[in-house]
């Protein structure tokens, strides 16, 4: 490109109405973990300094649309030029067979499985991604893609660093977007889930012992003192808790049914 094309291009930014703008007007943008490691990722590629121009791009509504599916979030941004520069930003997608190895491995962990179903992203999620040779954030540069239509021949550029910003906060507000960006949508994940948990409740070995609504009457007492037997209770007194669905409650960083079972245990040894 010439230089004297350098001279004549616009350069006045168009402001706009009505586009998107970012929550946070002050300070960080990211303010969750998995937000904040998307764009840790970005600056380990190189991309830390330049991400700061985008910001007040971001902040005053510059950007018209952003959409997310799987492998790629488009954008429209307004430049300044009359039309909007149109912004890519592409992410390799995991095959259904990788989903499938990372979903065992999801079902698998209790307190994933529960923190899940209440909407939040487990702390250690990408260590469960390791254990199948997978990367829930992208990091190289082979596995995320940028390009803008507008002539600045730097990546990220302004605008897409803007738009940057803005998939940062639509991580924030809904971590399975992060994951629907891998190819794995909140509902297709969660139902595939519910049924690994279900078909391991249905094939769990056949020495669990009665049912509970058969040894309601002798369930919390103590052996016979005279044939020793020992009701449902005495070897499992937490029995009943795997009856139940995983309750998607955390306290303290632990799934709910993890403080309940000491209770359960006490109520047979005092009884």
């Amino acid at each position: 490109m010439s230089e004297e094309w350098w001279r004549t291009e616009p350069t006045k930014t168009i402001r706009v109405e009505g586009g998107i703008r970012t929550r946070s007007q002050h300070g960080d943008i990211a303010r969750t973990w998995w937000s904040r490691r998307f764009f840790e990722v970005l600056e380990s590629l190189g991309m830390g300094g330049r991400l700061e121009r985008g910001k007040r791009y971001a902040r005053a509504g510059q950007v018209l649309s952003l959409s997310l599916s799987t492998s790629i979030a488009v954008a429209q941004v307004q430049g300044s030029r009359p039309e909007p520069y149109r912004v890519r930003i592409g992410v390799r997608a995991f095959t259904p067979e990788q989903w499938i190895e990372v979903e065992k491995a999801l079902a698998g962990q209790a307190l994933f499985m529960a923190k899940l179903l209440a909407g939040e992203m487990p702390a250690d999620i990408e260590a469960v991604f390791g254990t199948v040779g997978l990367k829930l954030f992208p990091d190289s540069s082979r596995e995320l893609s940028m390009d803008c239509s507008c002539p600045d021949w730097e990546v990220p550029c302004k605008h897409l660093a803007a738009a940057c910003y803005l998939l940062a906060e639509s991580f924030d507000a809904d971590p399975f977007e992060m994951l629907a960006w891998r190819g794995r949508g909140r509902q297709e994940l969660l139902d595939h889930l519910r049924a690994l948990r279900d078909s391991t409740v249905t094939t769990a070995p056949a020495d669990v012992g009665e049912p509970l609504s058969s040894v309601l009457d002798s369930f919390w007492g103590k052996p016979s003192p005279r044939t020793g037997d020992a009701p449902a209770a005495a070897d499992k007194p937490d029995a009943l808790l795997d009856q139940l669905d995983p309750l998607p409650v955390i306290v303290r960083g632990r799934a709910l049914v993890e403080f309940l079972r000491p209770a359960y245990r006490t109520m047979v040894e005092g009884s």
